[in-house]
C-alpha cells in the first residue's frame, strides 16, 4: 500500500498491525483486509475471514476503534466483517456430499469421554457463529444424536431413493437411530456396519451445509477406516479426558487419521475440572494437564476444556444440548470459542496447502 495518501496509509498499518484472536496472527497476515476507504473524517472498514466468527465482531470492532481514533483527522470507523467459508475438497462418487464445503470427524479413541456430546454442541455451536451445519451420526451400534437433538422416535422421508435428513435446532442430523427402534441391537458384523455408513452419508440429501460433523464411534475400526478412505476429511478433532487410560487411546485415534494423512485440527479435553455443586471447590478428579500434553506431543492445539458439570449431562438427557439450553452460558461461550478455533485451523490449513507449490518431474 504504498502509493496510498499517508492518511489511509497510517490506517492500513494500524489496522493490519493488529491481532486475530483466534488464530493468533495479525489482520495483514492473514489478508483480512478486503476493503479500506478514508474520506472526510470518516473510515470504511471491510473485514472477511474464512472462518466462522460471529462471536468476534463487536471485540475487534472496538479494537479497530480503539487504534484509529488516535489518528488525525479520523472521526468515526465503520467496520464491517464478513464469514466466506470457502470450498473443501468434494468426492466425485457420492453426489450427494458436494453442496458440503466439509467434513469434520469428531473421534475418541474410547467411549465415554463425551464424543457425542461435543459433536452436537460443536455443530451448534458453528451454527451460532454463522454456519449451515449438518451431524452425521456414524456410531452405527450405539447411535446418540437422536436423543442429544430431542428426535428420537421420528423417521426421516425417503425421495427418489434419497433420504431427507431430520432438522432439529436448525440442524440437518441422520442417524441409523432413526431407521430402527431404540431397542433393536445392531448385530452386525464389521463390514455390514461399514457398508450401511456408506449407505447413510451417500444416500442422504444433505443440501448446502459449510461443515458436516461425523459422530464417530469410538475405536480405531471399520467406519472409521472407511470414513477416512472414502471421504475427504477436512480434518478430525480428538475427545478426550485428563485420563491417562483415556490419553493411551486417544494417542490411537490420533495416530490412526495421521497414517490415512487426514490433519489433526485439535484436541478438546472434556471433564478437566469437577465442581462442587455445593461449596463450589474445583477439582481435578480425572487428572490435569493430560489434553495439553498430547496436543504438545502431537503438534497440535488445546482447542478448549470443558468441565464435568451436570448441566452438560441434563440439558444432553432432555434435547436440548448446551447451546440450545442457555446460548449465553460459559460452557455455551466455550464451546463456541473451540468452534472458531476449529473452523480458523481449517481455513488456515486450506491456504497453507493452496500455496504449496507443486513439484512436476519431466523424463525430457
Amino acid at each position: 500500500m504504498s502509493n496510498l495518501p499517508i492518511d489511509l496509509e497510517s490506517i492500513a498499518q494500524r489496522v493490519g498491525a493488529l491481532i486475530e484472536p483466534v488464530t493468533g496472527k495479525s489482520l495483514l497476515e492473514i489478508g483480512a483486509i478486503s476493503d479500506l476507504k478514508f474520506a472526510k473524517g470518516n473510515v470504511d472498514i471491510t473485514l472477511t475471514f474464512g472462518f466462522v466468527c460471529d462471536g468476534l465482531q463487536q471485540a475487534l470492532s472496538q479494537q479497530i476503534w480503539q487504534s484509529c481514533q488516535t489518528i488525525d483527522g479520523v472521526e468515526s470507523v465503520n467496520v464491517n466483517i464478513d464469514c466466506v467459508i470457502p470450498d473443501g475438497r468434494h468426492v466425485a462418487e457420492l453426489p450427494l456430499l458436494h453442496g458440503v464445503k466439509h467434513v469434520i470427524a469428531v473421534s475418541s479413541g474410547k467411549g465415554g469421554v463425551g464424543k457425542s456430546t461435543t459433536s452436537v454442541n460443536l455443530a451448534l455451536a458453528l451454527q451460532a457463529e454463522g454456519a449451515k451445519v449438518g451431524i452425521l451420526d456414524a456410531d452405527i451400534y450405539g447411535p446418540s444424536q437422536p436423543q442429544l437433538l430431542g428426535v428420537g422416535g421420528q423417521r426421516p422421508e425417503a425421495q427418489n431413493q434419497t433420504i431427507m435428513p431430520i432438522v432439529s435446532h436448525g440442524i440437518a442430523c441422520m442417524s441409523m437411530g432413526f431407521l430402527v427402534t431404540e431397542n433393536t441391537p445392531m448385530v452386525w458384523r464389521g463390514p455390514m456396519a461399514s457398508g450401511a455408513f456408506q449407505q447413510i452419508i451417500g444416500q442422504t440429501q444433505w443440501g448446502e451445509l459449510d461443515y458436516l460433523i461425523v459422530d464417530m464411534p469410538p475405536g480405531t475400526g471399520d467406519i472409521q477406516l472407511t470414513l477416512s478412505q472414502k471421504i475427504p476429511l477436512s480434518g478430525a478433532v480428538i475427545v478426550t479426558t485428563p485420563q491417562d487410560l483415556a490419553l493411551l487411546d486417544a494417542k490411537k485415534g490420533i495416530e490412526m487419521f495421521r497414517k490415512v494423512h487426514v490433519d489433526i485440527l485439535g484436541v478438546i479435553e472434556n471433564m478437566s475440572t469437577h465442581v462442587c455443586s455445593n461449596c463450589g471447590h474445583e477439582e481435578p478428579i480425572f487428572g490435569e494437564g493430560g489434553g495439553a500434553l498430547i496436543s504438545q506431543q502431537y503438534s497440535t492445539q488445546l482447542l478448549g476444556s470443558l468441565p464435568l458439570s451436570l448441566s452438560i449431562r441434563k440439558d444432553a438427557d432432555s434435547g436440548r444440548p448446551s447451546l440450545i439450553a442457555d446460548a449465553e452460558s460459559d460452557i455455551s461461550l466455550r464451546y463456541r470459542e473451540i468452534a472458531r478455533k476449529v473452523s480458523a485451523q481449517i481455513w488456515l490449513n486450506g491456504k497453507a496447502k493452496a500455496s504449496t507449490p507443486m513439484i512436476e518431474i519431466d523424463n525430457d
